[in-house]
């Protein structure tokens, strides 16, 4: 049996939103799903509250206002969090990408969020809604 995760898009303010929404979608009110790009990612590999065999979908609803939400302005924020804690050999790389986030060009959170989605989970598995 497919189980189906709902998000919630009309919430999501920001990248913490998303977490929220995808941590209780998952596993329920107060629920985790990582906090972090690559934490989301080894999630959606099972064992955290999806099934191991993959057997899922994510419905994300109101994914348009998801996508503003988590457009260029908050995939900036997020890249100026990380610039100082980000390893030496990364640091011209990430700097590239937040002033191209600060320009409003390049992927954006939400690019990055789908992307990660359809990565590790396989076709058919999302629906935007």
């Amino acid at each position: 049996m497919t189980v189906t995760y709902v998000i919630d898009g009309s919430g999501i303010t920001g990248l913490d939103g998303f977490w929220d929404a995808i941590g209780e979608a998952v596993n329920g009110p107060g629920g985790y799903f990582g906090r972090s790009l690559d934490a989301f990612a080894d999630c959606l590999g099972g064992g955290f509250g999806t099934p191991e065999d993959g057997s899922f979908v994510i419905e994300w609803r109101d994914h348009a206002r998801s996508a503003r939400a988590l457009g260029h302005e908050e995939t900036a924020r997020r890249l100026d969090r990380l610039l100082p804690r980000v390893h030496p050999t990364n640091r011209a790389r990430v700097e590239r990408e937040l002033a191209e986030a600060r320009a409003g060009r390049g992927p954006t959170l939400f690019d990055q969020l789908v992307e990660i989605i359809a990565d590790r989970t396989g076709p058919g598995t999302l629906r935007l809604l």
